[in-house]
């Protein structure tokens, strides 16, 4: 099966190309601007790379949220298009577990994707890994970060990665100051986003493009206005 996997979600925009699990290619972006420019183009690279077409694809992926509300909305679009040109399924997946999913490893059992959502707030969630699954622990959502750090278990190490790490992470070690572990890995996810992307499309939780939707935890500032 192959699978274009998309994350637009934040800075660290990425897209990768799987075929049956195994990552063929992949494009990785820091850009502090708009993705709309960037996207299409490493798109065009990769499956030109591969002599490949959108019509070739088995299905798609795309990280839904949460992140940058623009981002979001970008990387959506350019999915549901795809999807609509080539009537394959779109698997909506959570960069949440896409990032708890890059730092799974054998001695590392909870998992905890931390990513800044501004106004004092992350969006997070605890997931722990049991016979090759990650199952969550504590829900995905947005919280303050003693809120959300209150919840979890002092007593045992915890994984923690990504964007909101480094602007909180004294608050973290005030919580846990010998048990949390800071992954040094990149933020780069398009590859997880791709292998959780099959895993939803191989059990029939995929959607075509009238049914994708963002994920959001909270509203957006024009909605905040209205």
């Amino acid at each position: 099966m192959r699978i274009l996997a998309v994350d637009t979600t934040s800075f660290y925009g990425s897209v990768a190309l799987l075929d049956n699990m195994i990552l063929q290619a992949e494009i990785n972006i820091i850009s502090p601007m708009t993705h709309s420019e960037r996207l299409l183009p490493a798109i065009r690279f990769i499956l030109q790379s591969q002599g490949l077409e959108i019509k070739d694809m088995d299905g798609f992926a795309v990280a839904a949220g949460p992140g940058s509300f623009t981002g979001i909305r970008i990387g959506l679009s350019t999915v549901k298009s795809f999807s609509y040109a080539s009537q394959k399924p779109v698997a909506a997946v959570s960069g949440l577990k896409a990032l708890a999913l890059k730092i799974k490893m054998p001695h590392s059992r909870l998992l905890c994707p931390f990513i800044d959502a501004k106004k004092g707030e992350v969006y997070t969630s605890l997931f722990e890994s049991r016979q090759n699954k990650l199952k969550e622990i504590v829900p995905q959502n947005v919280y303050t970060p003693d809120r959300f750090l209150s919840l979890l278990p002092r007593h045992r190490i915890i994984s923690f990665i990504g964007t909101g790490v480094a602007p909180y992470k004294k608050k973290i070690l005030e919580y846990f100051p010998d048990k949390a572990r800071f992954s040094p890995r990149s933020l780069f996810i398009a590859h997880e986003v791709g292998l959780l992307g099959q895993e939803i499309i191989h059990q029939k939780k995929a959607v075509d493009f009238h049914r994708l939707k963002p994920l959001y935890f909270r509203k957006s500032q024009a909605e905040d206005k209205d």
